[in-house]
């Protein structure tokens, strides 16, 4: 059933499967999305992800034609969280294929422990240190052996490192993911990447180490698992432009004059439907995100980073569908997109198992067929800015580069997290970060080493803290 089980993708530039397919069309540029660029080649440096070089054009090849996928040995970052759990998912389906070395997690030990007597990892990970005997005691309850557990914020390093891991899933939010990150990359790990600050904020000192110790980036979130597939097989300077699609978050149906109608007078109800997506299955930082249209800000200076895009030259499209996950323009004009019905497995299962393609069973995963007369139609149209003023402070910091993608990041993450707790509203959020923007001015690094991008990260939340305070006193919406 070998044969059955896996399909090599020995043509790299035909991606097509069973749940997602791509398709070209002619293109004309219009001004229908954000940020439109001039029509020229893309990619001043090697980008973060094996796509657009010959060297990996080469090893993707090589890579899809050896035989078939290797047993992958997996390392898993934020293991009860959306991403980890969905990536059990796959480790429960296919144990031919993936086999779980490591866990960690924040303070979930419930889940947790239940996921060490499943799966059965070597190293454990506990970021709460003060639960780590409940966690002993309830692996234990579960007739399971305790495996080593490294508590505390050296949990995470340990799993990312944990012997015979060879594949690094990056499932936890922020920048505590940053650190277990680059200290995979030093032993040439491949990093199925789902968390977006490991670039966002240490992309000029991740670049260079990829780079150094020959590690691979796959994108693992579903934008930039699109884009990916969508790139192999292009050759290099083939790429003109790259589109990103956006679901609109929880308040793509209002126009920015009735968001900020009730924002004024019920700031709570606003502060409820920001954390409930309409399409997605998320956790509440990254759904707030979506409502801000924040993500899609920082999926930005991701894609820069993944695929040595220039800013000009990616574009934001609002499609509620969530259907087509992403496209790509290439030098002739075409325009190959990635579908598929909104699930995060694919693009988990695809950043696992890059270049080869998993044979998926439906109903083991994947519910139903993907179908586009069941489907009918989809719709797109331009992101409102005035609504989503974070957009335009994403490709400002984007535009700048250096260290303020990091104090972007940092003041989003920390501005996000006082919105939730009820410091300030809706607005609030990329008011603080404005702020907070304005005043990294004074200690910008265009070239931040390791050290200042996390020097960096810590004065942003903390500046947010007093941007925040400020607005309290004299409160003013965008």
């Amino acid at each position: 059933h070998a044969s059955r089980d896996l399909q090599s993708n020995t043509h790299l530039y035909m991606l097509l499967s069973a749940v997602s397919v791509a398709v070209t069309v002619g293109s004309s540029r219009t001004t229908s999305s954000v940020r439109a660029g001039p029509a020229r080649m893309v990619g001043s440096f090697d980008p973060a992800s094996p796509v657009l070089t010959a060297d990996d054009l080469r090893d993707g090849l090589s890579r899809a034609l050896d035989g078939g996928l290797q047993r992958k040995h997996v390392a898993l970052l934020g293991s009860t969280g959306s991403i980890g759990t969905q990536s059990l998912d796959i480790a429960r389906e296919y144990p031919d294929y993936f086999e779980v070395v490591s866990l960690a997690a924040g303070s979930n030990v419930d889940l947790l422990a239940q996921q060490v007597a499943e799966f059965r990892p070597k190293v454990v990970g506990l970021a709460d240190a003060s639960k780590e005997q409940e966690l002993r005691d309830r692996i234990r309850a579960l007739g399971a052996a305790v495996p080593e557990i490294v508590a505390g914020p050296e949990g995470q390093t340990a799993v990312a490192t944990a012997p015979g891991a060879d594949t690094v899933v990056t499932g936890v939010v922020g920048c505590a993911g940053l650190l277990p990150t680059v200290e995979a990359i030093k032993l040439g790990r491949t990093i199925a990447l789902a968390n977006k600050e490991t670039l966002i904020a240490g992309g000029p000192a991740i670049l260079p180490l990829l780079k150094k110790h020959g590690a691979k980036m796959t994108p693992a979130d579903s934008e930039h698992s699109a884009i990916f597939q969508c790139l192999q097989g292009v050759p290099p300077g083939a790429l003109r432009r790259v589109i990103l699609t956006a679901s609109g978050g929880a308040f793509r149906d209002f126009s920015a004059a009735e968001l900020r109608k009730l924002n004024a007078e019920q700031p709570d109800v606003v502060r409820a439907k920001a954390t409930t997506h309409p399409n997605w299955d998320m956790g509440a930082k990254i759904t707030v995100d979506s409502a801000t249209m924040m993500n899609k800000g920082l999926e930005v200076i991701e894609a820069h980073y993944l695929f040595g895009a220039g800013y000009d030259d990616i574009d934001i499209v609002v499609h509620p569908q969530s259907i087509i996950h992403s496209a790509v323009e290439t030098a002739d004009s075409s325009v190959i997109a990635q579908l598929g019905w909104p699930d995060m497995r694919l693009p988990i299962l695809y950043a696992m198992s890059w270049p080869h393609r998993v044979h998926v069973d439906y109903g083991r995963g994947i519910d139903e067929k993907f179908d586009l007369v069941k489907l009918g139609s989809m719709s797109f149209k331009a992101p409102d800015t005035d609504k989503y003023p974070c957009i335009e402070l994403a490709y400002a910091a984007g535009r700048k580069g250096g260290s303020m993608t990091c104090a972007l990041n940092a003041a989003n993450e920390k501005a996000n997290e006082l919105f939730r707790e009820g410091k300030f509203d809706f607005f609030g959020i990329p008011k603080v970060i404005e702020q907070t923007m304005a005043a990294h001015e004074r200690d910008f690094k265009l070239d931040p080493s390791l050290e200042d991008i996390i020097a960096t990260d810590e004065w942003a939340r903390q500046q947010v803290v007093e941007e925040a305070a400020r607005l309290a006193k004299a409160p003013v919406l965008l």
